[in-house]
C-alpha cells in the first residue's frame, strides 16, 4: 500500500499556484496601464464676441439664446414661423459635460419626449435658424446674428445683470396694467427690466436721481434694493443709462437713468410675476426702456 505525504503535497502546489495567481494578475493589470478614458463631449460652453463677451454655445460652438416673452420657464415660440426661425434647445447634461465655468444648478430640463428643452436661469434655450434662399438654416458656429431680433431675442449669457422680459403686467389685486400703471381690459404686454433670472425690478416715484428714498425698515421690507455693484445688459439696452450707487444701508444698488431698482415682496422672486404695479400710493411701476431719467435731489 502506497502511502502520500499530504503536508509536503500541499508544500508543493501551494508555490505553484501562488505564482499562476500573481502571473494572471499582472498580466491583467499591465493591459490596462495604457488605457485613457475619453474626456466628456461638452454639451453647453462657453464662447467669447468680441462686442458681447462671454456667451452659451452647444458642443459644435452654435449661439443659444433666450425669448423675453419666456416670463416664466414655459417656451412661448409656439407658432409655426416662430418654431422654424428659433428651434429648440435640448442636451443631456452633467456637472461633468458643461464648461467648467458654468454650474449645473442654473439649468433646467423643460416639456417631455421630444419636445424637451434645456433652460438655463429660468430661460428656455434656443438656436437662431433665419431664412436664407427661402429655407430657415441655422447659424454657424461663432455667429450671433440674433442678437437683439424684434428687441426680444437676445444671446445667453452667464454674466447678466439685467435682462430683459415681455409680459402682461398683472397686480396683486388680479387686475391688468400697462406700463403707465392704467388699468386695462385687454392684454398689452410690457417689456420691462429683470435681472439675471428674470424677477421683476421696481422704480420708487419718489426717489430722485441715484439717491433712495426708501430707506425705513418697513419700506425695505416691502420693497427690497436690487443689491448689485456689476452692470451686463442685452444690446436692447444702454450701459451707460445704469450707475451702481451706495444705499444708505451700504448695499451697492444698480440705477437706470438714475432710478434706484428694488424687488416687490408679494413677486416671492418668482420668475414672471409684477404684482407691485397695483401698489396704489407710492406708486412702483415696473422699469421700461423709455423711462424718463430721475429728477435731481
Amino acid at each position: 500500500m502506497r502511502y502520500y505525504n499530504t503536508h509536503a503535497q500541499k508544500n508543493v502546489l501551494t508555490p505553484c499556484l501562488a505564482a499562476f495567481i500573481t502571473l494572471l494578475v499582472m498580466g491583467s493589470c499591465s493591459s490596462d496601464d495604457s488605457y485613457t478614458p475619453p474626456a466628456p463631449v461638452m454639451q453647453v460652453k462657453l464662447a467669447n464676441n468680441a462686442t458681447l463677451g462671454d456667451y452659451l454655445v452647444d458642443k459644435d460652438g452654435r449661439t443659444l439664446y433666450f425669448f423675453a416673452n419666456d416670463s416664466a420657464t414655459i417656451n412661448t415660440c409656439v407658432s409655426a414661423g416662430c418654431k422654424a426661425l428659433w428651434p429648440t434647445f435640448f442636451a443631456g447634461i452633467t456637472a461633468q459635460n458643461i464648461g467648467k465655468e458654468l454650474d449645473i444648478n442654473d439649468f433646467d430640463t423643460i416639456g417631455t419626449g421630444a419636445s424637451m428643452q434645456l433652460a438655463y436661469k429660468g430661460r428656455p434655450l434656443y438656436y437662431y435658424a433665419p431664412v436664407t434662399n427661402g429655407t430657415n438654416t441655422p447659424e454657424a458656429a461663432g455667429q450671433v446674428l440674433g442678437e437683439g431680433v424684434g428687441n426680444n431675442w437676445f444671446v445667453a449669457k452667464p454674466d447678466y445683470t439685467i435682462t430683459v422680459t415681455s409680459a402682461q403686467l398683472v397686480g396683486a389685486d388680479g387686475n391688468k396694467y400697462d406700463s403707465t400703471l392704467a388699468l386695462i381690459v385687454n392684454n398689452s404686454k410690457t417689456r420691462y427690466l429683470t435681472d439675471a433670472r428674470g424677477i421683476t425690478l421696481y422704480a420708487f416715484t419718489i426717489d430722485k436721481s441715484n439717491t433712495s428714498n426708501c430707506t425705513s425698515a418697513g419700506c425695505l421690507g416691502t420693497w427690497p434694493v436690487y443689491v448689485m455693484d456689476k452692470i451686463v445688459v442685452p444690446s436692447y439696452l444702454n450701459k451707460a443709462d445704469f450707475t451702481v450707487i451706495t444705499h444708505p444701508s451700504g448695499s451697492k444698488q444698480l440705477t437706470y437713468k438714475g432710478w434706484p431698482l428694488y424687488y416687490y415682496i408679494g413677486d416671492n422672486m418668482t420668475m414672471g410675476l409684477n404684482k407691485g404695479v397695483s401698489v396704489s400710493y407710492p406708486r412702483w411701476p415696473v422699469v421700461v426702456r423709455s423711462r424718463a431719467a430721475a429728477p435731481a435731489p
